[in-house]
């Protein structure tokens, strides 16, 4: 079953706004059977819509429209459909009363131009909005569906899952779909191609596609299938492939789906009753945020220091005020002595520590921009790892902080590749 997604706004064309709407509604799509084949973003003029809404629907069952609902004279969204399906507007009355009431449980004046959004063309099935004004709009024609919804992600969210969702699953049969994103470290993507080449080539007689999706420090793979008399059976087909690929990766493989770094690292800790802290130099905090954007963090994460100057370094953490004068930070034992400060003063299982040079100056010969050291104390040992990411610093410093999470999640499993 295809879908288009139609995104409209000036703001997203000019970088003015992030086009987040896009991304999620084409995640929600295709976990509910449906394949999406593009996704636009036009202006708010009336011809660019109708050209898109028109190319749309040629190739798709289903196309979903964001923005251009609110109540100002920039928003010609409504008018725009009216005149495609060949409607005019008019109130809605139980979508007035629903305005009214917004306004009024919020003290606020409601003045005509808000009244406004309780229009809607006369041949669409009203979809309500119950967190804003602007009313989501179903039209059907030829077996095919459209839907208008407002571009506010909030109130774009809760239409889709509430509404949007259920009402085409019900209106569209649909072939099974299913993906399987399997999540990789350390490695590049012509590396991870080359090691697992004979397998790739295997997966065309089971009538799945593979995608590499690779970013700084990781790589994923994506297993889909859009084939199948069941989903059961499809599946079934992914989960042996799965198999056969762990068996060559399974060193590099941190998660899968939507796991993270950092809540897999978590789910390693909680589970032994461990904890972990940080002591943090070239990443500047980055690599606390990596832990802390995991819910329900506190359970296993103390703290951290964040040591940018050789005084802290050595106040704080506990390194040698004569290595810091005669090696400098960049090196083996400044990183090794991090740690193991760290982890003393705040009392953890583990600790990462991270110095280096992010740039875009400051490099040496030996030590060149993009020059890091991670170190490691556990329980067991205290070690550290040089890694060298070139002269980006936000790459350097992105990469830094997911390096030191694998670096953690492999001495926790024993992984021989942590040294």
């Amino acid at each position: 079953m295809q879908a288009e997604i139609i995104n409209i706004g000036d703001e997203l064309l000019i970088g003015q706004t992030v086009n987040t709407n896009a991304s999620w509604l084409g995640e929600r799509l295709n976990q509910h059977g449906f394949r999406v084949n593009r996704t636009v973003v036009v202006p708010d003029q009336r011809e660019a819509i109708l050209e898109s809404l028109q190319e749309s629907l040629e190739r798709s069952h289903l196309v979903l429209i964001t923005g251009g609902l609110g109540p100002t004279k920039d928003d010609i969204t409504k008018k725009t459909l009216c005149e495609f399906f060949g409607t005019d507007l008019v109130i809605d009355e139980e979508s007035l009363r629903r305005v009214e009431s917004f306004f009024a449980s919020r003290g606020m004046t409601m003045l005509n131009v808000n009244r406004l959004q309780a229009e809607v063309p006369r041949s669409c099935k009203v979809i309500p909005n119950l967190r804003g004004t602007a009313n989501g709009m179903w039209f059907e024609r030829d077996g095919k569906v459209v839907v208008s919804m407002p571009g506010v992600p909030h109130e774009l969210h809760a239409m889709v899952d509430e509404a949007v969702i259920p009402r085409a699953l019900a209106y569209f049969e649909r072939p099974p779909i299913v993906h399987r994103t399997i999540l990789t470290a350390g490695v590049g993507e012509s590396y991870l191609a080359d090691r697992i080449a004979a397998w790739e080539d295997s997966l065309g007689a089971e009538q799945i596609k593979l995608a590499y999706l690779p970013s700084p420090g990781l790589v994923k793979l994506r297993m889909s299938s859009y084939s199948g008399h069941s989903r059961e059976e499809v599946v079934g087909r992914i989960a042996r492939k799965e198999k056969e690929l762990m068996a060559l990766i399974g060193d590099i493989v941190f998660g899968f789906d939507q796991d993270t770094l950092g809540s897999v690292v978590g789910r390693l800790l909680s589970d032994r009753h461990a904890t972990l802290c940080v002591a943090e130099s070239c990443t500047g905090g980055y690599l606390s945020h990596l832990v802390t954007s995991v819910p329900g963090a506190s359970e296993y994460f103390a703290g951290g220091v964040v040591a940018y100057t050789y005084s802290i370094k050595d106040h704080q953490l506990g390194v040698s005020g004569e290595l810091l004068a005669s090696e400098g930070a960049v090196n083996e034992e400044t990183a090794i002595q991090m740690a193991r400060g760290a982890r003393e003063r705040l009392q953890t299982t583990y600790a990462i520590s991270t110095t280096g040079i992010a740039g875009p100056a400051g490099g040496t010969e030996e030590n060149p921009v993009g020059t890091v050291w991670i170190g490691i104390a556990g329980p067991d040992r205290v070690f550290a790892r040089q890694f060298r990411y070139g002269k980006s610093r936000e790459r350097t410093i992105l990469m830094a902080s997911q390096a030191g999470l694998d670096l953690l999640r492999k001495e926790i499993l024993g992984i021989a590749a942590a040294g």
